[in-house]
């Protein structure tokens, strides 16, 4: 052992002795993998399964239709909405759970649009947002007859004017993890009378949000990466209080009906985030992902922030220490008020490399061409496995030749 692998081992257990979250990881179901992918798929939660199966042999095995009314499936979509605001800072009443990400983006592009004056024709749109947000709002815009204008995000205040309708931008880059400026981006979008929708994918539950705080209008997130949902989760939908009465849904489906049990031929909107609500709930995904909140109890999201920016410090800090010069760059960026809960480093070979961390234990996931991603969740990431894991890519790194090509084959594709 080195004399810095020594050093640093000793200060990552330090570290993890004095963490307030370092109980938690045992809520998980994990091995001695290091696992650091939870900014595309969260850690399965221990009681998870106990939960499903009481779901699927009781609720939906002996109840049947019942469990709509007794077991509070029709009322989940808000229910799980309000426990997942306390996370991004919102207050109760203005998070519905359903549907995909995707969806909710769309509803939430072309509702802004309905809410911004009249005469307005531009959409702005992060233009290194993920390539779903970006064919969603141009699908929006060719339905409302706007235009897009993609813009870096640091350029939308020069970019606003009386021409734009809407905005939507990425909290955190799922690129590089680079924090953008909620508060800031949305008073601009609000000075020239603009609606901001935010996507909250890499951010919610990896950090505090402040929805409420900072005067958002609509927001979106999904909740199978820092919120551990399981595979394809519900997303949730915010709207806030100030808007709901004039929210206009592109997808106003049965479940936001003021009388869904009516069934009248004429659409009239339920009160409240409810309108925000499309089709029928999916349940089982749905209870799964209201079980797996329960591992927030008792946390708090300051909390989650302060370790997620000690972790990604002490993992740059062992990267330099442990990685051979000039074969890795942090695209990363260093301030804390500019980073999210990932770090991302430049290796020309990343897709060998990143096949090779897998397979010695180390998951993470990357972007091509050149992009290896370390997500750090930290109800379930400690320090010991920041340290694991820059020691093993340095290792990698000596074994694979710089200028190495990467074979194109798939090392997965979530966002």
């Amino acid at each position: 052992m080195s004399e810095n692998t020594g050093t640093l081992a000793a200060k990552a257990a330090e570290l993890d002795a004095a963490d307030e979250l370092a109980g938690r990881r045992g809520l998980f179901t994990l091995d001695d993998t290091v696992y650091l992918d939870g900014n595309s798929l969260g850690a399965l939660p221990r009681h998870l399964p106990g939960r499903l199966h009481d779901v699927i042999t009781r609720e939906w095995g002996e109840l049947r239709i019942r469990s709509w009314d007794e077991s509070g499936w029709w009322t989940a979509p808000e229910r799980i909405g309000d426990r997942i605001a306390p996370l991004v800072g919102a207050a109760a009443g203005q998070l519905v759970v359903g549907d995909s990400t995707s969806v909710n983006v769309f509803k939430a592009v072309v509702a802004a649009t309905r809410l911004a004056p009249g005469g307005r024709d531009e959409i702005l749109v992060d233009a290194t947002t993920f390539p779903t947000d970006g064919y969603l709002a141009q699908s929006a815009a060719r339905l409302t007859g706007h235009r897009i204008v993609a813009v870096a995000p640091a350029d939308v205040p020069a970019a606003l004017g009386p021409r734009t309708a809407a905005v939507l931008l990425n909290h955190v880059d799922f690129r590089t993890g680079r924090l953008h400026d909620l508060p800031g981006l949305t008073a601009a979008a609000h000075r020239v009378g603009a609606p901001v929708v935010w996507d909250l994918c890499h951010s919610a539950g990896a950090l505090p949000v402040g929805l409420d705080e900072h005067g958002v209008d609509l927001a979106v997130g999904c909740t199978y990466k820092y919120l551990n949902g399981g595979p394809g989760s519900p997303a949730f939908l915010y709207v806030a209080e100030l808007h709901q009465a004039a929210f206009d849904s592109p997808l106003p489906g049965w479940t936001s009906h003021a009388d869904p049990f009516g069934m009248a031929a004429e659409y009239a909107p339920a009160d409240g985030a409810v309108r925000g609500r499309t089709g029928t709930p999916d349940i089982l995904s749905m209870l799964a992902l209201e079980a797996s909140l329960d591992v927030w109890d008792g946390v708090r999201i300051e909390a989650v922030r302060a370790k997620s920016l000690a972790l990604t410090d002490f993992f740059l800090e062992c990267v330099e220490a442990h990685v051979p010069a000039g074969r890795v760059e942090s695209v990363t960026p260093s301030a804390h008020a500019e980073r999210g809960s990932q770090v991302s480093l430049r290796c020309a070979e990343a897709e060998p490399v990143m096949r090779e961390l897998i397979a010695r234990g180390v998951v993470g996931d990357l972007r091509r061409p050149d992009v290896l991603r370390f997500g750090f969740t930290p109800l379930y990431v400690g320090f010991a496995d920041a340290e694991r894991a820059a020691r093993v890519l340095a290792e990698v790194l000596a074994e694979i030749p710089a200028g190495e090509p990467g074979a194109r084959d798939a090392v997965r594709v979530e966002a």
